[in-house]
């Protein structure tokens, strides 16, 4: 099976920030039953594209029910006195949102610092190099808005009501390969179009595989598709370029 391995992985917090901002929900009033539930099912998501879990995300899952358990048990005491199950969790969360909100600012100052350009002596024969401006588009992407694009992508496949066992030969390579020709012919596309004619599951996952290892390598660039849970597909480099692994 082929393995990937993201060096930049999100955490467990960024998963719960991200429902909270995709869902506009009171950070200070987490729904921890619904989060727990879409908490999961993410994580099956995750561990079905054969992506690394950190032990984070386990912890994460098994604190996530304990709190739900004690929102479940009546209370013992005076519901004044008791402090909420949740506001360890949601103290956890506005700490780390700063951390992330202040890292943000820091590297916006570092993006425009690389706009300036001071003068120096350039030999004649350098190439002209022009910058593709990747940072801009992956600015409000994560990998939870792949997830949720790819778990899209499975709701609308066909559903087979009999169960065939048939072997499917398929590699990350063949499918980077497939995603180049699709963008040449059809310019940027989103990942729903890509495999909307793809009936094995499979060949979802080893695709979405592809994806996330293409945009590794800067041969694409991925976008949010604001309204719906779908990413838009950008080449980078001209579709006719080989593809090194």
């Amino acid at each position: 099976m082929y393995r990937v391995r993201l060096t930049d992985f999100e955490g467990a917090l960024d998963l719960l920030l991200f429902f909270i901002k995709r869902d506009e929900l009171d950070i200070y009033d987490i729904p921890i039953s619904k989060i727990t539930a879409e908490f999961l099912d993410y994580l099956r998501l995750i561990s079905s594209l054969d992506l690394e879990v950190a032990g984070e995300f386990i912890v994460m899952a098994a604190t996530l029910m304990q709190i739900k358990v004690r929102m479940l048990l009546p209370q013992s005491g005076d519901p004044d006195e008791e402090e909420d199950p949740r506001a360890e969790l949601v103290r956890r969360l506005i700490e780390y949102k700063r951390y992330k909100e202040m890292s943000q600012k820091l590297s916006e100052r570092e993006d425009h610092q690389r706009l300036i350009y001071y003068r120096k002596f350039f030999q004649g024969d350098e190439k002209e190099v022009v910058p593709v401006d990747t940072e801009e588009a992956m600015r409000d992407i994560s990998l939870f808005n792949l997830i949720a694009a790819y778990k899209t992508a499975l709701d609308h496949m066909p559903k087979r009501v009999v169960h065939e066992v048939q072997m499917l030969n398929v590699s990350v390579d063949e499918q980077m390969s497939f995603t180049l020709d699709y963008l040449r012919v059809h310019g940027a596309t989103t990942l729903l179009k890509l495999v909307s004619h793809m009936t094995e599951k499979v060949r979802v996952i080893v695709t979405v595989i592809a994806l996330l290892e293409m945009t590794k390598n800067k041969i694409i660039v991925l976008t949010r598709l604001d309204g719906a849970d779908d990413i838009v597909i950008t080449p980078l480099v001209p579709a006719t370029a080989a593809v090194t692994v």
